[in-house]
């Protein structure tokens, strides 16, 4: 996270001087401190959560994969004249552990074209899917197995 804060630092920026870079070490050193006494962070986590860089970066390349074989969908639905859409309601359940990954599928299922999630209560999911068609295998899509193995590695 501190290496995150410091290139963040120097990409807003926009200079590497030496001042910029020593300043920007120690901007990045005091956010750090913050968020590891007041928001439940440690460097146990960066830890985790470098282990797991190479799911995180395979889950991003799948989600932005999906949307846009879903925007690819939901276009050739609007424009298919003949073809009357039904929109749906889907409730299903998935046995996720952590709540981390229950709130990313659900903003997956979201940032998806063509669904919404409605709520999430527990382990339930109540999505609305423009076309019934797009609502199949959604409890057993991608995202979930790729999920699954990301809290097998936290």
């Amino acid at each position: 996270m501190y290496i995150l804060f410091f290139l963040v630092w120097i990409i807003f920026n926009g200079t590497v001087t030496a001042e910029t870079i020593v300043f920007g070490l120690v901007i990045s050193a005091a956010m750090y401190l913050f968020i590891c006494k007041f928001m439940d962070y440690s460097i146990r986590k960066d830890i985790v959560y470098m282990k797991c860089a190479p799911c995180i970066l395979r889950y991003i390349c799948v989600l932005v994969w999906e949307i846009i074989k879903a925007n690819f969908a939901v276009i050739k639905l609007m424009t298919a004249s003949r073809y009357e859409l039904e929109p749906v309601l889907v409730r299903f359940k998935i046995n996720l552990k952590t709540k981390l990954a229950k709130v990313v599928l659900a903003n997956s299922i979201t940032l998806t074209p063509g669904t919404i999630t409605v709520t999430l209560e527990g382990d339930e999911y109540v999505v609305h899917c423009l076309d019934k068609e797009l609502a199949e295998g959604m409890n057993h899509s991608i995202f979930v197995d790729l999920l699954k193995k990301l809290e097998e590695r936290m």
